[in-house]
């Protein structure tokens, strides 16, 4: 791309946040991105009919396999995760999907942990062993568990960091170090919660990180989208499966949202990090609450590798109340002002939701013995989900208030 910004390295992650990925286009002198939505373009020398036989032409032939908007984002996303290459997907499960799906075959073993985003788990869990994977779930904070768990036939170690909704943390260093020296070949680590800004796990050691862009990266809560970044060679192993056969490829007209929001990323999470550092004291020292998970705060058990592995603890955290979630929930419905009353999460706008535990064990996780012991430990009979906007930190708390 003529004139793209190629001083990544050099800059801070604010000019990285801006300029990677964009340039000023020679045609029109258009200073903000294009958005260009064709479906089909016309090749500037005979390609193949087959995306398979595409050989060394560079430019754009069709849309499932390439488009020149979404390459900008994909650009910019490797750029601000310290990555040699992105590819970009319709979704957050769809880039999940993509990744697993494409780096795993039928025999093959997998360790995810036993309690992560649901859309995940229940795909883990109920639709890999079809195809012949392997899982197995453990506590992936207790390196000797993960430790435990790795078979000659492992292939992938899947790290969701801080964990939702419980906001337990894995340690990605120790974790990537540990597998490798085992002859695990990959670890993936799904770092939504953190943003590019809070953690680059690649830098940790890690082989590929995957993001919901439909959460921080777009950070305006009005499009979809998910990425999976790494090193290029297994990039490009995965890339033509994961895009042309199975088909999840992110529309130009979300590409170019998000490449908006991604712009103000490192700016929204200073502000998201400052407001729910406010909100998690209030709601520490309010009576209604019986107990906060939020990595920034002292109180959490895993503060200190909050501190040693997060350079932003994000907007997002976790409660329990002593009275029952149900009817604080249908109060958060009728007098919540600011803060909206729904699912998702990485919006400006802060979001509050209750997750009942009889509901989410008897769908999704399905614990006994110990797994059970823990979730009971951090969730008991359900736990309530934050996610901390831009808004005054002062004014969510008196809007919380409200239905505490």
């Amino acid at each position: 791309m003529s004139g793209s910004f190629n001083d990544e390295n050099k800059a801070s992650i604010e000019t990285i946040a801006v300029h990677a990925g964009e340039y000023i286009d020679p045609a029109t002198r258009s200073s903000s991105p294009n958005l260009v939505m064709s479906a089909t373009f016309a090749p500037t020398a005979v390609a193949s009919f087959s995306a398979l036989e595409l050989g060394g032409y560079n430019g754009h032939v069709y849309g499932r396999v390439s488009s020149p908007t979404v390459q900008q984002l994909e650009e910019k996303l490797a750029a601000l995760d310290g990555a040699e290459t992105c590819r970009v997907f319709a979704s957050g499960i769809a880039a999940a999907h993509a990744l697993i799906m494409s780096r795993l075959s039928s025999g093959d073993h997998l360790i995810f942990p036993e309690v992560t985003y649901v859309g995940t788990a229940e795909f883990a869990r109920n639709t890999l062993p079809r195809f012949g994977v392997e899982v197995t779930f453990v506590d992936t904070a207790d390196l000797q568990a993960v430790e435990d768990a790795i078979r000659p036939n492992t292939k992938m170690v899947w790290l969701e960091t801080p964990a939702n909704p419980t906001m337990k943390l894995a340690d990605v260093e120790a974790v990537a170090a540990l597998a490798h020296s085992k002859g695990v070949r990959d670890v993936a680590v799904d770092a939504t919660f953190c943003s590019p800004i809070g953690m680059r796990p690649l830098e940790l050691g890690c082989d590929f990180v995957v993001h919901s862009l439909t959460k921080y990266i777009n950070g305006h809560g009005d499009a979809m989208g998910g990425a999976v970044l790494g090193r290029k060679d297994d990039m490009d192993k995965m890339s033509m499966e994961a895009t042309v056969h199975y088909g999840g490829i992110l529309s130009p007209f979300n590409a170019w949202l998000i490449l908006r929001g991604a712009a103000t990323l490192p700016m929204r999470m200073a502000a998201h990090e400052k407001s729910a550092l406010e909100v998690g004291r209030f709601l520490e020292g309010h009576p209604a609450v019986k107990r906060v998970f939020y990595p920034g705060l002292e109180s959490h058990p895993q503060h200190d590798l909050a501190k040693r592995q997060m350079k932003n603890f994000s907007g997002m955290m976790s409660f329990q109340t002593h009275e029952g979630g149900d009817a604080i929930a249908a109060r958060m419905i009728e007098e919540l002002k600011i803060v909206h009353y729904a699912v998702s999460l990485g919006h400006h706008r802060s979001l509050v939701c209750w997750i009942p535990s009889e509901q989410i064990l008897r769908s999704t996780y399905l614990f006994e013995g110990d797994a059970l012991a823990r979730w009971n430990d951090y969730v008991g009979d359900g736990i309530f989900r934050l996610s901390v906007g831009v808004e005054n930190g002062a004014d969510i708390c008196a809007d919380l208030a409200r239905a505490l």
